[in-house]
């Protein structure tokens, strides 16, 4: 009972050193990265814009068409459940303001980060990891390159830019979605759904859903890079970092979004 007692406590007492040491190379991570981002040009190493508009590319525009159809079908899912719901009450005709509120404040910020994370994030972590085992980064080192500036800075910028976008293309297009689902079933034309939407949504409401996305951006870039860079083995090194990336990106946004929701209420 002892030895399974003590065998038990240290792997806890591990996996516990093993977060706190993540979370440390997380946090400098992002210190190192902002330094290039800022400071870089003073030392004659700017991250280069090329390499930015590539992981723009690759993180922004090439996602447009899933998050089309993952937004639109949790528009019409909302407009579908919160009839049904209000129908109860004979109050279905009030149900614009939970759909414009449910999307701008909450889902489109977090379906859109889990989207990203699962196929950006996991990405990066596969990129960084292969760069690991091939010894590349080990030689970007050798050639005087910082790593950092070169693989993190203008992934972590990008995501930074491209999330918020699409999560803006996200609401109109959850909205939008939405808006042709409550008109054929509550006979609401478009031109009074969206004079409703309009009339219930604040500017806050919409930068409310925003800014999670700034966090949610950072986690997801830095989650990708440390489980790279923790990459042991060969290819199934490789499939099992990427895997546990989405899984860590995935639960620290529903964790950030649940935090984020109960300090931004009180």
């Amino acid at each position: 009972m002892i030895t399974k007692l003590t065998a038990f406590s240290d792997r806890v007492g591990r996996a516990t050193l093993a977060m706190v040491e993540e979370v440390g190379h997380g946090a400098l991570l992002f210190m190192e990265s902002l330094y290039w981002l800022f400071g870089g040009w003073r030392r004659g190493q700017p991250v280069r814009m090329d390499s930015i508009f590539v992981q723009m590319i690759e993180v922004g525009i090439r996602a447009i068409p899933i998050v089309t159809v993952l937004a639109g079908t949790i528009g019409v899912m909302l407009a579908i459940q919160g009839i049904y719901t209000l129908r109860t009450f004979g109050a279905e005709s009030r149900v614009v303001v939970g759909i414009a509120l449910s999307v701008t404040r909450e889902f489109s910020a977090l379906i859109t980060g889990i989207l990203i994370a699962g196929r950006s994030g996991s990405a990066l972590a596969a990129r960084l990891s292969t760069m690991k085992i091939n010894q590349e980064v080990d030689a970007l080192r050798v050639i005087g390159i910082n790593p950092v500036r070169f693989l993190v800075a203008p992934a972590l910028l990008a995501m930074m830019v491209m999330l918020p976008m699409l999560t803006i293309w996200s609401d109109i297009v959850a909205l939008f979605a939405a808006g042709i689902y409550v008109s054929l079933d509550l006979g609401i034309s478009m031109a009074a759904y969206i004079d409703q939407t309009i009339d219930v949504l604040k500017v806050d409401d919409v930068l409310h859903g925003l800014q999670k996305t700034f966090i949610f951006a950072i986690l997801i870039t830095l989650v990708g890079v440390v489980s790279g860079n923790s990459v042991t083995g060969g290819a199934e090194g490789v499939g099992r970092v990427t895997t546990r990336s989405v899984v860590v990106s995935i639960t620290l946004i529903v964790i950030a979004d649940m935090l984020f929701a109960f300090l931004t209420t009180r």
